[in-house]
């Protein structure tokens, strides 16, 4: 499956239109509504995201949806919000418009308190439950004492209005997604694109909401999913969730992005896949040893401001073609664009390396900079992605580089050791996401 699906619209009874989309052809259905800030007609820009949804589709038919409020669905009066049960009924006038009778409900986030309200209410038309990064309860109580004190609310709320279209909500929410200044710049464009700052009271409407006594009602299979990092829905509310859904599944993950199409996503994907069709996926298509390189352009806000958007374009056309060359004479494979960069693999660490100082030289012809990072470990390969810790902590590294520094780990150093190349240490620093501290080492020009 190569192609974009269409967007449709289903009619609510009250007459809003809902944006919905369908893919894959697989045995059973899988409803899953989208929140603020990813949309259908823009989510398949980003291969993450798009590659996310494949997956899905390979082992069922996906229908997904703009929330009320959102993207290309019908907009709200900020100051008169439904309750969630309106967000529920949504599921279901989506799902007739699908012709689906029963279909198992994946949500993350606000998304999850329709989506467990549906369950409960409509056990025979809700076949499982996957909840990711989800809460019954934001505001905190006796029994949630980890949760947001009421009176933070409205901070919390002024500050998501406040920086709105900026990149600093994505910032937050995906912090995978904005590992550079272009790609802040461009989750700022969607964010102006999916709804305006008064949209921020959609979510409050859901802070204030509680679901706690619907949980003992659900009837479903369940997998409550959540990530230790998470700054949106602390992991504390998925213990809750699973020790009030009976029989529900806790699975716990490392990392901090609260989408689940962000970061390593494959657990979440195979957690889904074996609910949905009770065979635990062999795992990985290929697992292999590689050394992973992420590149971004330092500067480019202010590069593209001094020439201009047309010519900036140009630029970055031939910026992404002489990183193919150069991938292509160390052996190199380009993996995806990054915004202002590029994600490639090695099967050596020494070409890496080699690959990432003589790039870092050859840019400068285009009239910028480029930082890169570097680690060697373990990866998994699904297609044309690759995803595992490696990667996040790649990326970790190459936003701790300097403008024109290549910085490695120190797995890096110790393969190449007799290559002739030389390292200066950088010393012990934090990589954001990842536990424990990491030695850092910049190859010498």
């Amino acid at each position: 499956m190569t192609e974009t699906p269409d967007t449709c619209y289903a009619r609510t009874t009250e007459g809003a239109y809902l944006a919905y989309q369908i893919l894959g052809n697989g045995p059973m259905d899988l409803v899953f509504p989208l929140n603020g800030g990813v949309l259908i007609d823009l989510m398949w820009e980003d291969p993450s995201i798009s590659s996310f949804m494949r997956r899905l589709a390979s082992f069922s038919r996906v229908i997904t949806f703009d929330p009320r409020g959102f993207g290309s669905s019908g907009h709200l009066d900020p100051q008169n919000v439904p309750a969630v049960q309106t967000w529920m009924d949504d599921i279901g006038t989506v799902m007739a418009a699908a012709d689906s009778p029963r279909a198992a409900i994946m949500a993350f986030g606000e998304s999850g308190l329709a989506a467990m309200l549906f369950a409960a209410t409509y056990p025979q038309r809700t076949m499982s439950l996957v909840l990711v990064n989800c809460y019954a309860r934001y505001q905190r109580s006796e029994a949630s004492p980890w949760a947001m004190p009421p009176q933070a609310i409205p901070a919390y709320v002024e500050a998501m209005r406040n920086r709105w279209g900026t990149g600093d909500i994505t910032q937050v929410i995906a912090p995978s997604f904005v590992s550079s200044v272009e790609a802040k710049r461009r989750w700022g464009r969607i964010e102006r694109l999916s709804a305006t700052p008064d949209s921020a009271a959609i979510p409050r409407a859901f802070w204030e909401s509680d679901v706690t006594d619907v949980l003992a009602s659900i009837q479903t299979p369940t997998v409550v999913i959540s990530r230790a990092g998470d700054h949106h829905v602390r992991c504390e509310h998925s213990r809750h969730l699973a020790s009030r859904i009976k029989g529900a599944r806790l699975v716990e993950l490392q990392g901090d992005d609260h989408w689940p199409f962000a970061g390593q996503s494959e657990d979440i994907l195979d957690a889904v896949e074996e609910l949905m069709t009770g065979i635990r996926p062999s795992g990985v298509l290929d697992r292999v040893l590689a050394t992973v390189m992420f590149t971004d352009i330092v500067g480019s806000t202010a590069k593209a401001a001094e020439i201009g958007d047309r010519r900036w374009r140009d630029t970055l056309d031939d910026y992404d073609a002489l990183t193919r060359r150069e991938l292509d004479r160390f052996r190199g494979r380009y993996v995806n664009t990054t915004g202002d960069g590029a994600l490639a693999v090695f099967d050596g660490p020494a070409r890496a390396v080699e690959c990432a100082r003589s790039l870092v030289e050859a840019v400068r012809s285009l009239g910028f900079n480029i930082r890169a990072g570097l680690h060697t470990g373990e990866i998994e390969s699904r297609g044309d992605g690759v995803a595992g810790v490696a990667v996040h902590i790649a990326a970790r590294v190459s936003a701790l580089a300097g403008a024109g520094e290549v910085l490695v780990s120190r797995t890096v150093t110790d393969l190449v050791v007799g290559s002739g190349i030389e390292f200066d240490d950088r010393g012990e620093r934090e990589l954001k996401g990842v536990p424990g501290t990491w030695r850092l080492f910049a190859v010498r020009a």
